[in-house]
């Protein structure tokens, strides 16, 4: 799949109502999420817009919970897969990697 083909998937456009019904999850326990920073909607004019990654995010998020993991950890590991891709990025564009 190209980035042209799944850019759909990172466009902020979901309402926080919409993403309660497709996750389970109630409104509040997705704002405690941001509060944790373990997402980061959009905002305008005061509402929150997430994309469709958000909602897979929030699943993980909500099934690692279910296991009984602390949103803390949860957002450790979190930081440290996105400093890994930074690192990855970083050393493609070094050497002129292009997948």
């Amino acid at each position: 799949m190209t980035n042209k083909e799944d850019s759909y998937k990172f466009k902020k456009v979901i309402s926080i109502g919409i993403v309660s019904e497709l996750t389970g999850l109630s409104q509040r326990q997705i704002r405690y999420y941001e509060e944790r920073k373990l997402i980061f909607p959009d905002r305008s004019n005061g509402i929150r817009k997430y994309s469709f990654a958000d909602v897979e995010q929030l699943m993980e998020i909500a099934n690692k919970r279910e296991e009984g993991v602390p949103t803390r950890e949860i957002r450790q590991e979190m930081t440290k897969e996105l400093r890994e891709k930074m690192l990855k990025g970083q050393m493609n564009a070094h050497f002129r990697f292009r997948p």
